[in-house]
C-alpha cells in the first residue's frame, strides 16, 4: 500500500517517492532498469511526433548537423574524467618504459648509417616518455586529432630532430678538425 506522496513505477510497479523538483512528471523510479525503460519510452514518444519522424535522415538534416559541428569545434573530443580517491590511491599496474637509444645511433656521423623509423612504429615507441601534454601540443599545433595523424607528425618531428642533431655533430667535427 502506498504512503502519501508515493507513486507506482510504470516499469517495476514498485512504490517510490518522486523527486520534489520533478514531482509532477516523474513516472519511473530511480532503479537502473527503470531509468532505461523511461529513456526508451521518452525516445519512442519523441519519434512518434510527426515533425520528428525524419529528424535523423535526409540532406537537410545532414547539413544541419554539419553546420552545428562546424560551429562547435572540439565538442566531440573526449573530456577527461574526474579522478576518484580510489584512482589516486591505486598504484600503477605498469612502470613507464623508457626507451634506450642504441649506441650505434649516437656514434654514427653518417646519416645513411642511421636506422630509419618505420611507418608502422607506434606513437608510444617513438617517445621516451609519452605524455598527454606532448600529444595535446602536437594535436593543437598541427590541428590533428587522430592517433595515426599524431604518430606520423611525431615521426616527422623526430626525423627533423635527428637531422638537426646530425647536422650539428657534422659541423662540430668539421670545426674541431680544422686548425
Amino acid at each position: 500500500m502506498a504512503m502519501s506522496g508515493q507513486r507506482k513505477c510504470l516499469c517495476c510497479e514498485a512504490f517510490f517517492f518522486a523527486d520534489p523538483r520533478n514531482r509532477e512528471r516523474q513516472r519511473y523510479c530511480s532503479n537502473a532498469q527503470c531509468r532505461l525503460a523511461s529513456k526508451a519510452n521518452s525516445q519512442a514518444a519523441w519519434l512518434a511526433q510527426s515533425q520528428n519522424i525524419d529528424y535523423f535522415c535526409g540532406r537537410v538534416h545532414v547539413q544541419r548537423v554539419q553546420a552545428w559541428r562546424a560551429a562547435h569545434p572540439g565538442y566531440s573530443r573526449i573530456k577527461p574524467t574526474k579522478a576518484t580517491k580510489a584512482d589516486v590511491a591505486t598504484p600503477a599496474l605498469q612502470d613507464p618504459l623508457i626507451a634506450q637509444v642504441p649506441d650505434s645511433i649516437e656514434e654514427s656521423p653518417i646519416r645513411a648509417e642511421m636506422p630509419e623509423f618505420s611507418d608502422s612504429a607506434a606513437l608510444q615507441d617513438l617517445l621516451n616518455a609519452p605524455t598527454p601534454v606532448l600529444a595535446g601540443l602536437i594535436a593543437h599545433l598541427f590541428d590533428v586529432t587522430l592517433q595515426d595523424d599524431i604518430a606520423s607528425t611525431t615521426r616527422r618531428l623526430v626525423q627533423m630532430g635527428h637531422d638537426l642533431i646530425d647536422r650539428s655533430r657534422h659541423e662540430n667535427r668539421q670545426t674541431s678538425a680544422a686548425p
